[in-house]
Order: structure tokens, then sequence, then C-alpha cells
């Protein structure tokens, strides 16, 4: 099957609306350039981005810039103690006039939604994201309402260590595609937000840059992507790894193998790719798999955290020799 050039010229757009979105982000957010990429990739493999870091490092910062650069629905929830499940999925109201059940739809109805602080709410709170996040609906008394498209949670949260957290529940910090930390600025970055910042919030001058339509005809484009069955079982050969390992209690799920192969995809295509390669996995394999995995009471012991772990087996685990390229053409690329 040969390379269609309209593969080529969808890459070529996408590149070129990516590019306007990440320099729009590193407006606001500077010395960033990695962590902006990785949360494109996930915008684009249709995956949900959690954000973990110290507070005010630009955890809420990052998550509105891709919000206002992109013109679609965007609803932020700041989660609290006392937040319920139906302050996010909505609630069924008797309306006394009609003498009706209507559904008042919640935040969650949006393309974009920012969770602010994701595990300071009650595991039960949290919970009512994993339907939301795998099934993209939502199902309140029995009636499911269908979520718009493309739909991402982009959830923060401080260590767990802070006072007044609650860690994720595996299930759900399974449901994000990847776990990313801000990090301190370097001093360099830090001295140009003080002038930038300092009068004013850069993003109140914000304007999208790109469209739901071209949001979901990248998606589309990233879905073409090809992936050659030595990539994929170079994938599967990552995910075992992690399952084997005695530093590890709880391994990779046949979720995050899946995951893993779709943010490839688009982190190929944002190379101006249409062809994932092996580095595209190895230089995701650790924001999209450390999150998922426990490490075993020996690990903890000697302090040997799961991103440790991954990294090792990533160097270990023997790499395809075949490019990946499609059968009968060459490919597009840079």
């Amino acid at each position: 099957m040969a390379v269609s050039h309209d593969v080529g010229h969808q890459l070529g757009d996408l590149v070129n609306t990516a590019h306007r979105i990440r320099q729009s982000i590193e407006s606001v957010i500077e010395g960033k350039g990695d962590v902006v990429r990785l949360t494109l990739t996930v915008l684009l493999a249709e995956g949900h981005l959690l954000i973990e870091d110290v507070p005010g490092v630009g955890k809420t910062m990052l998550a509105k810039a891709l919000a206002r650069s992109i013109d679609c629905p965007v609803r932020r929830v700041q989660f609290t103690p006392d937040l319920l499940p139906s302050d996010i999925t909505g609630v069924s109201a008797y309306n006394q006039q009609t003498r009706e059940f209507e559904f008042k739809p919640g935040p969650v109805f949006a393309n974009i939604v920012v969770g602010d602080e994701i595990n300071r709410a009650s595991p039960k709170t949290q919970s009512a994201l994993l339907e939301c996040m795998e099934e993209h609906q939502v199902t309140v008394d029995g009636t499911t309402y269908q979520l718009d498209s493309p739909f991402m949670v982009i959830a923060t949260q401080n260590p767990i260590e802070m006072e007044g957290t609650y860690p994720l529940p595996e299930a759900q910090r399974d449901r994000f595609t990847a776990r990313i930390a801000m990090g301190y600025p370097e001093p360099a970055a830090e001295l140009e937000m003080l002038d930038v910042h300092g009068a004013a919030s850069p993003l109140d001058k914000l304007e999208p840059v790109a469209t739901t339509a071209e949001v979901q005809a990248l998606i589309e484009a990233v879905r073409a992507v090809f992936v050659s069955p030595p990539i994929k079982r170079y994938a599967i050969d990552l995910a075992t790894a992690t399952r084997h390992t005695p530093e590890l209690r709880l391994g990779a799920s046949p979720r995050s193998t899946l995951q893993l192969v779709r943010a490839a995809r688009a982190h190929a295509a944002l190379a101006g790719r249409d062809y994932v390669i092996p580095d595209d996995l190895q230089d995701l394999a650790i924001p999209v798999l450390a999150h998922r995995l426990l490490p075993s009471v020996e690990a903890q012991g000697q302090r040997r955290h799961p991103e440790q772990v991954v990294a090792d087996l990533v160097r270990r685990v023997p790499v395809p020799d075949a490019p990946g390229r499609p059968p009968g053409g060459a490919g597009t690329g840079r």
C-alpha cells in the first residue's frame, strides 16, 4: 500500500497547526518545550493528561493556555473535599412548569475539561470521571449522554505527601494517557516570567489559533499513521517487561499498551512522519507507563521509583530492526 499524497498533505497541515498551538502555549509557559510537546501529543492521541507537581509551577497555567489556544468549549472544575459527583457530571432537576425532570449538564460537557487539584476531592468524586474519560459518555439516572469530540481531561494534582490530598485510585490513574511533572523553571526562564507576568497575566491576551474542527481533523490524520507489526510487538514487549520485573508489584495493563501506541502515532505525526519508529515509543515510555506502575516493597526500600525502572527496561528490551515504514512507500518525514 503506497503512501498517498493526501496523508502527506494532512501531516503538513497537522505540523503547521500544532506549531501554532505550541507557540501560543509557549508564550505563556516559558522554557518547557518538552512538556508542551507532550501535552499536544496527548491531545492528538485522544487521551487525557495528568500534571503532577508542587503548587505554583504552572500546572493550571499550562492547562488554561492549551484551552485558550483552541476555539472550543472549556470548563474548569476546582476539586475540593466537599465536591460531589453530580457537580461534575450534572444532575436531573424537577421543572415546576413542565412537571418533568430536566437534565442540567455539568462541567464535563466541554471539549477540554480542566480538573484543578483533582486529588483534593474524595475517591467517590474522582471516580465520577472514569466513565467520561474512558467511554466519552455520562450516565445520570439511567440515561446516557454522549460527550462532544474532541474530549480531553487535563487534571492537575499535588504530590500525595502534601496535606489534604487523596491518592488517585489505580483504575483512574490508568485512564490518563500520560503523567508529566512541570518542574521548576531555569533561572533565565524564571527571569523572563517576571518580566512578562509581572504587570498582567499573559493568558488575558491569548487568542485561539485553531478551531475545534481543525483539531478533530488532526486527530483523524493521527489515526492514519502507520504502525508496523514489529513496532506493535516492541510496544507489547515493553509492557510485558514491566509485568515480569521483581521491582514492580503491578505492571502495565493492556490499556497502557494501547495508549502507548496511540501516543506514538501522535508523536510521529508531530515530527512530520506518517509511520512510528522505536524512538517514538522510547520517548513516551516513562510518561505513558510509569504512573500506572506500583513498585515492590524492595524497590521502595531502595528508593527506586517506577520512572527509573521503566528507563532501565527501555535500555534492556531489544529494539526491532525494522524501520517501521509503510510497505510499498518510503513514507513522509523530515
